[in-house]
């Protein structure tokens, strides 16, 4: 989905390299490729760019589920590391909720290499604040259900 992704480009997730391949609010997948930019020193990637991808694949789907009646913000984030990922591999990380409630809502995600296999798996919980997400974000939200 080139929208949602040119959503996320001016911050980490563009930094990252993420591609939102789907979006709605039952449902996210984004692709990234393993750079140099991912990896911790041992030439693997690091912890913390699972959770990053998580949280995104999360937020932007816990969004498109709740519209325009809130705006959602993550309050936990935990990630199980289960196979190594280097540098070339393209990855996909699913997310689907768990769980949708009125103030809350969790998330699993599950991160996959090209042969299938588990590379992580983590949980997203999202609390819903007041505020409205950007009209851009709603209008391809729009767009899609057309």
């Amino acid at each position: 989905m080139t929208d949602a992704t040119t959503m996320s480009e001016t911050g980490l997730g563009g930094t990252l390299g993420f591609r939102f391949v789907e979006l709605s609010g039952d449902h996210a997948a984004v692709e990234w490729t393993v750079g140099p930019q991912h990896l911790q020193p041992f030439g693997i990637v690091h912890g913390g760019v699972h959770c990053a991808v998580n949280e995104s694949a999360a937020s932007m789907a816990a969004q498109a589920w709740l519209r325009d009646k809130g705006l959602v913000v993550g309050v936990n984030n935990n990630t199980d590391f289960l196979r190594q990922a280097r540098e070339g591999e393209t990855l996909r990380t699913v997310a689907t909720p768990i769980h949708r409630g009125r103030t809350t809502q969790l998330w699993e995600m599950s991160t996959t290499n090209a042969e299938g296999k588990l590379v992580s798996r983590g949980q997203v919980r999202l609390a819903h604040i007041p505020g409205t997400p950007p009209a851009e974000f709603l209008a391809l939200l729009d767009d899609d259900a057309s």
